[in-house]
C-alpha cells in the first residue's frame, strides 16, 4: 500500500478513534501525517493513552491540556522510542526556552519539540535560535511574530554565523519578491526554508520557486500565498516542476476522501510526496534527504502551531 492510501486509511482510523476529543479536521489530518511520514502503524488506544498522561503531568490552563495534547503525543510517539521519556526531556527543554526568552505558549512548546528532536545540537542551540528571532524581528518587525519561533530554532541548529544567516534570508526574500512573490509572512518563512541549505546556489532555487509556482497555475491550482513554503520545499528537488501534475493527482485523491479541506490536502500532498522520495533514496542526496525530513518536520510543526494559535492566546505555558 502506497503512502497516499495508508495515509487516507490512518485518517480514517484516527477519525473515528478521535471524533469526540479532536474536533479540528485539520488537528486529525496532521497526525495521520506523522504517523505515514514516519512510516509508523496507527494505533489509537497508544495515542489516547499517551495524551491521558500527557494531561496529568501539566496544569489545567496550559497548551498541552487542551486537545493539542493528541497532536503533541503524536509527535511523541512517532519520533521517539520511549516517549514518557522524551516527554520528560521535552518539557524540560520548554522550561529552558521560556527561561531563555521564548514567551510561554504553543509556539515554544513546538520550538522544544524542534530541538529535541534534532540529532545534531549544541548548548547554544537555544540562544542562537533566540538571537536569529531576535534579527528576523530587527529586519521585519511587523511579519516576525511567535509563530517563527520554530523556524528559528531549526535554522540555529543549521549554521553558528547569525549575521551571515540574516543576509542570507534578507537575499531570498527580496529576490522571490522581484520575481514576482508577495511580500509578507508567507514570503518570509519562503525565505527561511530555503536558508536551511547552504550548498544551493540561491538563484537556481529562486528560479526552480518560480517555475514551480507558474506551472501550479498551468496545472489549475490557484498558486495562494499559503503555499509558499510547499513552493520552496519543492525547490529542492531538481525536477520539482515535473511534479506538480502528480501532485495534483494526490490532491484530488485526498479531496475525495477529506472534503472540505482543499487547501489542507494540498499542503498534506507536499509532505507526503517528498516523504515517497525520502524513502526512495536513489531520488535524493542523503544530506538532502536529511534536510527534507527536517523539513517535513518543521512544516507539519508549524502547521500545528498555527491550528494551535488560538489556543495559545488564551493559555499560559508552563
Amino acid at each position: 500500500m502506497n503512502k497516499i492510501e495508508t495515509y487516507k486509511d490512518i485518517y480514517a482510523g484516527a477519525k473515528k478513534k478521535l471524533s469526540w476529543k479532536v474536533t479540528d479536521q485539520r488537528s486529525v489530518m496532521l497526525i495521520a501525517s506523522l504517523y505515514v511520514t514516519e512510516n509508523l502503524e496507527f494505533d489509537g488506544d497508544r495515542l489516547e493513552a499517551m495524551a491521558d498522561f500527557i494531561k496529568k503531568k501539566v496544569g489545567f490552563f496550559t497548551t498541552l491540556h487542551s486537545h493539542q495534547r493528541y497532536l503533541f503525543a503524536a509527535m511523541l510517539i512517532t519520533r521517539f522510542q520511549d516517549p514518557k521519556t522524551a516527554f520528560q526531556s521535552f518539557i524540560s527543554t520548554y522550561k529552558a526556552l521560556v527561561d531563555e526568552g521564548f514567551s510561554m505558549g504553543a509556539y515554544t512548546y513546538i520550538s522544544a519539540m524542534v530541538l529535541i528532536s534534532a540529532e545534531n545540537t549544541d548548548g547554544e542551540t537555544s540562544s542562537r535560535a533566540m538571537e536569529v528571532y531576535k534579527k528576523m524581528r530587527k529586519k521585519h518587525f511587523f511579519l516576525t511574530g511567535q509563530s517563527d519561533y520554530p523556524l528559528a530554532m531549526l535554522l540555529a541548529q543549521r549554521t553558528k554565523d547569525t549575521d551571515l544567516l540574516i543576509d542570507h534570508i534578507e537575499y531570498f526574500y527580496d529576490k522571490l519578491n522581484l520575481s514576482g512573490f508577495n511580500k509578507g509572512n508567507d514570503l518570509q518563512t519562503m525565505s527561511h526554508i530555503l536558508s536551511l541549505v547552504e550548498d544551493e546556489d540561491p538563484d537556481d532555487l529562486v528560479t526552480r520557486c518560480t517555475e514551480i509556482f507558474d506551472c501550479l497555475k498551468e496545472e489549475g491550482i490557484r498558486p495562494k500565498s499559503m503555499f509558499y513554503p510547499q513552493v520552496a520545499m519543492l525547490a529542492f528537488l531538481k525536477n520539482g516542476k515535473d511534479q506538480i501534475s502528480e501532485l495534483k493527482e494526490i490532491r484530488e485523491s485526498l479531496n475525495e476522501k477529506i472534503r472540505w479541506q482543499k487547501d489542507m490536502n494540498f499542503m498534506m500532498a507536499v509532505n507526503l510526496h517528498l516523504s515517497n522520495q525520502i524513502d526512495n533514496s536513489s531520488l535524493l542526496q542523503m544530506n538532502l534527504s536529511t534536510t527534507i525530513e527536517a523539513l517535513i518536520q518543521a512544516q507539519q510543526s508549524a502547521t500545528i502551531a498555527a491550528i494551535g494559535g488560538a489556543t495559545a492566546a488564551t493559555h499560559n505555558g508552563s
